[in-house]
């Protein structure tokens, strides 16, 4: 419970017809996308690996799903190394180091705060999406 707890899951886990012991089904059908990544969340915090690799982790959420689990992610992302694979601009914004490749290529690399001040692929990305939410 209390890796539901730090990853924002609890809630959503004990509103369920029977609380940490329902039978979600295979592959989790009766729970929707969001809730089925914060469970996969919980598994990660429970295992506590030093190096955690995310492909895509937010890629098939609604903005409400994502926001939760960006909460989660950094939490669960605290004091680890971390490779997270990711198109969404507001999952790579959390990171310390964003490699941005184009056709297999890295064409830049730094610390976000960094590439976001320059004029690049990522802080142009980065802007147009800011402006896409206003």
């Amino acid at each position: 419970m209390s890796a539901a707890r730090a990853v924002g899951a609890h809630d959503f886990i004990t509103a369920l017809p029977d609380g940490y012991d329902t039978d979600v089904n295979k592959r989790g059908s009766r729970i929707s996308a969001g809730q089925r990544q914060l469970v996969s969340f919980c598994r990660a915090f429970i295992a506590n690996p030093r190096v955690l690799i995310l492909d895509e982790a937010t890629a098939s959420l609604d903005i409400p799903s994502e926001r939760l689990i960006q909460s989660a992610l950094q939490k669960l992302l605290a004091d680890r190394t971390a490779i997270i694979i990711a198109h969404r601009l507001s999952t790579v914004a959390i990171a310390d180091r964003v490699l941005v490749m184009d056709h297999g290529v890295i064409i830049e690399d730094g610390p976000t705060a960094e590439l976001l001040k320059g004029s690049g692929r990522f802080a142009t990305l980065h802007r147009a999406w800011r402006e896409s939410l206003a």
